[in-house]
């Protein structure tokens, strides 16, 4: 496994490209949320691994002028996740205001909607494959972080993965979302395991690191090492206390047999 620190969680007294080269220092590569307010030619400098950013600025999934906003801005994010060198870009059921809000929250997703968020990311996923770029979908919490999120289940997410059927669309699969929503953690990272592009991680409450919550996730780290997975682990979570701190308590807990 491959592990990576989100840098909009941490450091959050440095500038941003000190904290992607703090992150980078310590050996990990870097998750980022919007390119678009980011220096990336400072970025680029930093000679950082990042490793995945938000793969859209504006739209939604599931209507047609949502999808097309959608579509265009995921255009602008290949070409800033060029000149970073980034090959994941993560996408959610609906673009999310500032505080993590649905823009077109949904208490019902209908058929329609269903049909029309997997033609999207369907676009997605060739606009990846001409460019050599994976799009991530993530799963959310509607009863925390996200209420009114459609497509926030991971068992939503998985499916329209599986429906799409693209190596240039996996899922995000968060597991501090899953376990508000869901449970079940290790049987939903072996079933979804084919299908898996990243994992991000975060405890549960207080979206903290691993070992200030309730999950167990070296059990987690264990299921994933017989399972064979060898991709990204990305912390996304705050710190509980000092950053190097936390950083190094998710260290030990996906490294540690």
């Amino acid at each position: 496994m491959r592990l990576a620190v989100c840098a909009e969680m941490v450091f959050l007294d440095r500038p941003f490209d000190e904290r992607v080269r703090r992150i980078h220092d310590l050996g990990f590569e870097v998750e980022m949320w919007n390119w678009a307010t980011k220096d990336l030619d400072a970025l680029a400098r930093t000679g950082a691994t990042i490793s995945s950013m938000t793969g859209y600025l504006t739209g939604t999934l599931a209507d047609r002028d949502g999808a097309e906003e959608l579509v265009r801005t995921a255009r602008l994010a290949l070409e800033a996740a060029e000149r970073l060198g980034c090959a994941r870009l993560n996408l959610h059921g609906t673009g999310l205001d500032d505080r993590g809000r649905p823009v077109v929250p949904a208490a019902v997703v209908t058929p329609a909607m269903w049909l029309t968020a997997a033609r999207t990311l369907s676009r997605l996923a060739e606009l990846g494959e001409r460019t050599g770029r994976t799009f991530t979908l993530e799963n959310l919490n509607t009863a925390v972080d996200h209420p009114g999120t459609p497509f926030a289940r991971a068992a939503d997410t998985l499916a329209l993965v599986e429906a799409v059927d693209s190596p240039h669309l996996r899922l995000n699969l968060d597991l501090y979302h899953a376990q508000i929503g869901e449970g079940n953690l290790i049987e939903l990272v072996e079933r979804a395991l084919p299908w898996i592009g990243e994992i991000q991680v975060a405890d549960v409450p207080g979206r903290c690191e691993p070992g200030t919550g309730e999950i167990h996730y070296p059990a987690v780290a264990a299921a994933l090492r017989r399972l064979g997975y060898q991709g990204v682990v990305g912390l996304e979570a705050w710190a509980s206390g000092p950053p190097e701190q936390a950083i190094e308590r998710f260290r030990t807990a996906f490294t540690t047999d």
